[in-house]
């Protein structure tokens, strides 16, 4: 949530999208974190594409940024053995 609380069920995330403006709710990531929401309540699905269509939905205005100085990953220059 914008108000740094958590989430602790989907009652909660229910609860929370029922109160967003009209306008909000409209958008295409609310309307995909409500139909999965549903699906997991109705249908006894996974709620992992629930919780991450929320997420989207959350975070759909937020740009994410590539840090190059981040550190490589560990198969980056394979040494072997005789090369040492």
């Amino acid at each position: 949530m914008t108000d740094g609380r958590k989430l602790v069920s989907l009652h909660d995330a229910a609860t929370y999208i029922t109160k967003l403006p009209k306008e909000e709710a409209a958008a295409t990531e609310w309307q995909s974190a409500i139909s999965e929401l549903m699906l997991a309540v109705e249908r006894n699905r996974p709620t992992m594409l629930a919780r991450i269509g929320f997420m989207q939905a959350l975070n759909r205005h937020r740009v994410r940024e590539f840090n190059p100085d981040r550190k490589d990953h560990h198969w980056g220059k394979r040494k072997l053995k005789r090369d040492q």
